[in-house]
C-alpha cells in the first residue's frame, strides 16, 4: 500500500495563485468571504489543499 502526500499550499502560495495579497485572503477568511482555513496540528499555519484553492478560485469568480 502506497500513500500519497497531497501537495498543501500554505497562504502565500494561495494568494500568489489567486493574484491577491496574503493580507488580503487574511481579510476576506475574517469578514467570511472565504471559508476558515485548515490548520497544521503541530505550527498552527494555515493549509490548502488544491481542493480548497480551486473553492477560492470559484468564490472570487463568482465576485467578478
Amino acid at each position: 500500500m502506497t500513500m500519497t502526500m497531497e501537495k498543501l499550499y500554505n497562504i502565500q502560495e494561495v494568494a500568489d495563485v489567486l493574484g491577491l495579497y496574503k493580507g488580503t485572503v487574511l481579510n476576506y477568511e475574517k469578514k467570511h468571504i472565504f471559508p476558515k482555513a485548515r490548520r497544521n496540528p503541530i505550527n498552527r499555519y494555515r493549509e490548502y489543499t488544491g481542493e480548497d484553492l480551486e473553492k477560492l478560485k470559484k468564490i472570487l469568480k463568482r465576485g467578478k
